[in-house]
């Protein structure tokens, strides 16, 4: 589905994003009774693809197209039992491969790619943890430099139970055990950069990428800017859930089953993702240092708020400062990530509404 945003008329559409915003999923979904385009694809492993941007489309979609699809989980595959060393059996580069990328119909730059997530789900029974040397936010790293040798690689495998709805694992040493809630959501959703840049599948950035943002789960729609013709859109790195911060590099990674339906808004662009469901509005930003990924986030939220309820600038500053929630996301990529959110319920009512009611 395309929806048409004229310049005359943009200034309007900034005014009503809310309205528009929660119009969309039921859209979707009427669309989709209306026998919308459906692809079901489950990638070779030979046509998973390593970067954002760079690579050719394996697919061209329509708008509204429902992709049934999977994704490999943030190893390549390639760590199949708890004695494996990650950094020894995966290749070189092959970190979060990529199903798609998708070529959608009509998207130009300038334009809005909006991703309705219907359903994820563990496609194995099993999920992957694990450390890295040189990775981690209590590990030296490249960028953090620390006086010590490395943190030892270790990996801790988790049994998916459906059922009860945890995924459960041991200790090292086998004495302990403990369960996490299932939570799955991808790791990676992502448009090809501006200017025909590659980017690797372990960085987020304006055009998403490596978010590690468990808002991009099912019933939440994630809205990406088109930056190159056909936006090249692309998914992985499942996580079956994950913590604030994912501190220590990964979450419980594992194979996902994908369910998605693309839309496409024209003329309506989105300098840095965002998120919404009916309840909440989400801003993502990406940067070292932290402060200045909470920056991107707070900006980008301060300008939503303009748009969906006519407020000034600084009133919505004003308002975003007393009731915005701003979690780490993670802090372990090369660029950092946090996540602004806002309920739909506190957003301020015009005066001139209340009195036409």
């Amino acid at each position: 589905m395309r929806i048409n945003v004229s310049k005359g008329a943009a200034r309007g559409f900034d005014s009503r994003m809310a309205i528009v915003s929660m119009i969309l999923p039921l859209v979707c979904l009427l669309a989709a009774g209306a026998e919308a385009p459906l692809l079901t694809y489950i990638p070779r492993h030979e046509e998973l693809k390593y970067t954002f941007g760079g690579v050719a489309p394996t697919h061209h979609i329509k708008p509204g197209t429902r992709i049934v699809s999977w994704s490999e989980d943030c190893y390549d595959g390639a760590v199949t039992k708890p004695s494996q060393i990650p950094s020894k059996v995966i290749p070189p580069g092959h970190d979060n491969p990529q199903t798609g990328p998708f070529f959608i119909d009509g998207a130009e730059p300038g334009d809005t790619v909006a991703i309705h997530i219907n359903k994820l789900e563990p496609a194995r029974d099993h999920g992957i943890s694990s450390s890295f040397p040189g990775f981690g936010a209590l590990n030296g790293t490249d960028r953090t430099a620390l006086l010590g040798a490395d943190l030892p690689e270790k990996v801790w495998f988790y049994d998916v139970d459906p059922a009860k709805g945890v995924a459960r694992t041991k200790s090292l040493d086998g004495t302990s055990s403990w369960e996490v809630p299932l939570a799955p959501f991808l790791g990676c959703l992502g448009v090809a950069p501006a200017g025909g840049e590659v980017r690797s599948t372990i960085v987020p950035d304006s055009f998403g990428g490596n978010m590690d943002c468990p808002e991009v789960r099912a019933g939440n729609t994630v809205y990406l800017g088109v930056n190159m013709p056909g936006a090249l859109l692309s998914f992985g790195d499942g996580h079956y859930v994950m913590g604030d911060g994912e501190i220590i590099g990964t979450a419980v990674e594992g194979a996902m089953n994908v369910d998605v339906t693309i839309d496409l808004i024209k003329g309506r662009a989105t300098p840095w993702p965002r998120i919404e469901n009916a309840d909440t509005m989400m801003t993502v930003g990406a940067a070292r240092p932290l402060e200045d990924a909470a920056r991107i986030a707070f900006k980008e939220m301060v300008r939503w708020v303009q748009q969906a309820s006519g407020l000034s600038e600084m009133d919505a500053y004003e308002f975003v400062s007393q009731n915005a929630k701003a979690p780490i996301v993670q802090m372990v990529d090369p660029e950092y990530t946090v996540m602004v959110k806002i309920e739909k319920k506190r957003l301020p009512v015009r005066a001139v509404e209340k009195r036409s009611n």
